[in-house]
């Protein structure tokens, strides 16, 4: 069977195709990544400082397509082969969704092939599944992404329990406001991390909202509002020492480098509680802010001394991708908790909880 996937929720268009291979010797075989694409808007909304949601949609009409046939020809397989067509159906931005659904349903009507909304976290929480090192069933997930910060105890596909969530600002967003505090350009998270390893973690102090709050939940919204009084702080103190408020470089770095410490201890201690407090030994790591390589090493030391395997998606496939929406589609087929259906009569879902 082979599933073209297609995801265009936010400002990343992608195309890809994944071929499940069945059954051998009585076992399940994985599903294969044969060819994907993908285009980032990020140059078209760096002047504004963050994603215009109508360029977003735009951009992703004129994309689509060509990503469609540029996938193909890498595969080296022809449109007729495609036996279904899977789509982000949310939660993201509507109009971005939109032109998603739209292409993937308009293809399924024209080859008579049935199509199928995916979850778009699914995507990511499922993404790993895609690695050198796949995980099995069940663990503990932390996803942690611009918009979304969650723990998940995962059964198996289709078997999802949140143990805690952000309640305001998620670690993506607060990697990126904090940023923009600095005066780095958007998109600003991977810059403040890539500072951050040249600073002192330990040179500003700044809080871990919820670390010792009883539950799984978490909170960024506070430190953002910590970054933003510190940079006041260290600004007017430059004004009073050598009358310009300009942050020095070692400032810079080193309020990068103190801000992602706290994020990430954040991120590590909630899912280090999340797997004490279920006896499981496998955690799953996904979403952009998985990339990011002090978490990913914090985690790999923790779980090394409590003898834990962490599972992460491969680097490019962090971020949004059609990958992760073929490969959802097709583990949910195979499970047999999902039916595609020739019912070419789309609707999005831009807020929708996995």
């Amino acid at each position: 069977m082979l599933i073209l996937g297609i995801e265009s929720s936010c400002d990343e268009t992608g195309v890809a195709l994944v071929e499940v291979l069945g059954h051998s010797s009585g076992q399940i075989l994985p599903p294969v990544l044969l060819a994907d694409e993908l285009h980032s808007q990020i140059k078209m909304h760096q002047p504004y400082g963050g994603v215009v949601p109508e360029l977003a949609s735009r951009d992703h009409i004129r994309r689509v397509l060509p990503l469609l046939q540029a996938t193909l020809d890498k595969a080296c397989r022809p449109i007729a082969d495609v036996d279904v067509v899977a789509f982000t159906q949310g939660p993201g931005l509507a109009g971005a969704l939109l032109v998603g659904a739209g292409a993937a349903c308009a293809l399924g009507a024209a080859l008579d092939k049935p199509v199928l909304g995916v979850h778009h976290l699914e995507g990511h929480l499922l993404s790993p599944f895609l690695s050198a090192d796949p995980p099995q069933f069940p663990f503990i997930a932390l996803l942690v992404s611009g918009g979304h910060t969650q723990l998940m105890q995962v059964d198996s596909v289709g078997s999802y329990k949140t143990l805690g969530e952000t309640i305001d600002d998620a670690a993506g967003e607060a990697f990126d406001k904090s940023a923009k505090l600095l005066g780095l350009d958007y998109p600003g998270g991977p810059m403040l991390a890539k500072l951050a390893e040249a600073g002192d973690p330990t040179a500003y102090k700044l809080p871990r909202p919820l670390l010792h709050s009883g539950n799984l939940d978490f909170s960024f919204a506070g430190l953002k509002t910590a970054v933003l009084t510190t940079v006041k702080k260290v600004k007017d103190a430059n004004v009073a020492e050598v009358g310009d408020a300009t942050l020095t470089e070692t400032q810079i770095v080193n309020l990068a480098a103190s801000t992602q410490a706290a994020i990430v201890e954040c991120l590590v201690k909630k899912s280090l509680a999340a797997l004490a407090g279920s006896d499981l030994q496998r955690l799953v790591v996904a979403g952009g802010v998985g990339a990011n390589q002090h978490l990913r090493e914090s985690l790999n030391t923790e779980c090394a001394k409590r003898s834990i395997r962490v599972h992460y998606p491969e680097l490019r496939l962090c971020t949004d991708n059609g990958a992760m929406i073929a490969l959802a589609a097709a583990l949910r087929i195979q499970a047999g908790v999902a039916v595609p259906t020739k019912d070419y009569s789309f609707a999005v879902k831009p807020r929708w909880g996995l």
